[in-house]
């Protein structure tokens, strides 16, 4: 008999910046899978192949004729083609759970292995392993476990607050090194009870299990003197940085129109 995936271990990261698409895509791979510069290189092709379709097709360039991104904002903030275009690359499939081809999830959701969730500028997964469920909120401290029954009630009540919900289906990957080399910088692997102790103690402690600062790493030993906020905004601004330099290579020469085109919905 097969055993559990990664030794029985849970991958989770916790909110780093405004990169929740990036460990909404990893927690539903269970694995440090993508950087922040992966998702801007694969928002830099989507970006590329659009403003293609748009001149070939001799349609009104509109904002694709600018140099901003509609897949990433300077920010970090990622769009669902992003995430979409992430997941394939591992062969998976990303699907509105309104749409008829996840009519049995909508059903019967447990039957399933993981769900996207979005509602305005967050992204988080919920996603099934080792046999039970747990919500991968990059804004909790830990995964929260959530029972068979109450996995169906809690989708229902996300879709009743205005979430959209996508179905993730596909081969998940079976296993991931749980080596430090592996990790991305912001993730840990932890066991059940480990997730467990890690919300008891926040409840004990009075505090939320979500995380009040969004910016899991400690202040950087090389800048005592400063803030948490100065560190912040210093780390937010090298993001930028190198998010900007992964696009310049897609920038196109096309002049600007007056037409618009629908804006696309992106991430924190």
């Amino acid at each position: 008999m097969e055993g559990p995936s990664n030794g029985g271990m849970l991958y989770h990261e916790v909110q780093e910046a405004k990169l929740c698409a990036v460990h909404c895509v990893n927690t539903v791979l269970q694995g440090p899978f993508f950087s922040e510069f992966d998702l801007a290189a694969l928002a830099s092709d989507l970006d590329r192949t659009e403003r293609q379709m748009m001149t070939q097709n001799s349609v009104g360039a509109g904002d694709f004729g600018s140099a901003e991104s509609h897949n990433v904002s300077l920010g970090g903030d990622f769009s669902i083609q992003v995430l979409q275009k992430a997941l394939e690359v591992w062969d998976l499939q990303v699907i509105p759970l309104d749409s008829p081809v996840a009519e049995p999830a909508q059903v019967d959701p447990e039957l399933e292995n993981a769900f996207i969730c979005h509602l305005q500028d967050h992204w988080f997964s919920i996603r099934k392993v080792n046999g039970e469920w747990y919500n991968f909120d990059s804004l909790y401290a830990a995964p929260e476990h959530l029972s068979k029954f109450y996995l169906s009630a809690y989708l229902d009540s996300l879709k009743g607050a205005g979430w959209s919900i996508f179905l993730v289906r596909g081969n998940f990957p079976k296993e991931c090194p749980l080596s430090s080399e592996a990790s991305n910088g912001f993730g840990e692997w932890l066991t059940a009870e480990d997730c467990v102790r890690i919300l008891k103690a926040c409840n004990s402690k009075g505090e939320s299990s979500r995380a009040v600062d969004p910016v899991r790493r400690e202040p950087s030993d090389q800048f005592p003197s400063l803030s948490d906020a100065q560190l912040l905004a210093m780390e937010d601004e090298d993001l930028k940085a190198a998010i900007a330099a992964s696009l310049m290579d897609s920038t196109p020469s096309i002049p600007n129109s007056d037409s618009s085109d629908p804006s696309t919905e992106k991430s924190s």
